[in-house]
């Protein structure tokens, strides 16, 4: 029995903090989990500029609202919900998330959370666990199932290596370069005919 980990921003939807950066005209929230391996100092850096803006939750979901799927994602996330078990595992917040889910037909997502004052800053965040992804593909692995991921980022590469099956999808040539043991593609056909195959 097999299951497909994807991670979501950069995979399914665009990064939402890129769009937000774009949005709020503060370029320094354009740094991502692609330019920084370690996700709690990447987060501490955005909650330190957030706060020196002056912006919240607010300002960031009305920025989400706006964002659609990349083109052909919901295809292929259907395609794929109709040979197998697929969940998403991401770094991104529960309070981001939803409204992004609903326009891919309500997937699976594995997620963490934001902490959150009643003004709405942003004040902290709760990890679900850590190394969230690699140890979500171990405890599937634990309970009987095989792992297939993909992802284009840092964080991804530890649920990708510990898979049965590992892909990279539109990721840096950075990455690419540094584990060319890794299958990388470009288009969800070609994403889909790899996860297909893997599972034979």
């Amino acid at each position: 029995m097999y299951i497909t980990c994807l991670d979501l921003e950069g995979v399914l939807v665009p990064e939402i903090w890129i769009a937000f950066a774009e949005a709020s005209g503060i370029p320094e929230l354009r740094k991502t989990t692609r330019d920084e391996p370690d996700y709690d100092k990447l987060m501490k850096y955005r909650l330190a500029i957030l706060k020196e803006h002056g912006l919240g939750l607010k300002e960031i979901q009305e920025t989400i609202a706006k964002i659609d799927p990349m083109p052909g994602a919901r295809e292929f996330l259907d395609s794929l919900r109709a040979i197998g078990q697929v969940i998403i595992i991401s770094d991104t917040f529960s309070q981001f998330a939803t409204p992004l889910m609903e326009k891919l037909g309500w997937p699976t997502i594995f997620c963490n959370s934001l902490e959150v004052a009643e003004d709405g800053t942003i004040t902290g965040y709760k990890m679900r666990c850590e190394k969230s992804k690699l140890t979500t593909v171990k405890a599937l692995q634990s309970i009987g199932f095989e792992t297939i991921a993909s992802g284009d980022s840092f964080n991804d590469l530890g649920m990708i290596l510990a898979s049965k099956a590992g892909f990279l999808f539109r990721s840096t040539e950075q990455i690419k370069k540094d584990y060319p043991q890794l299958p990388a593609y470009e288009t969800y056909d070609e994403l889909l005919a790899a996860i297909k195959a893997a599972m034979v």
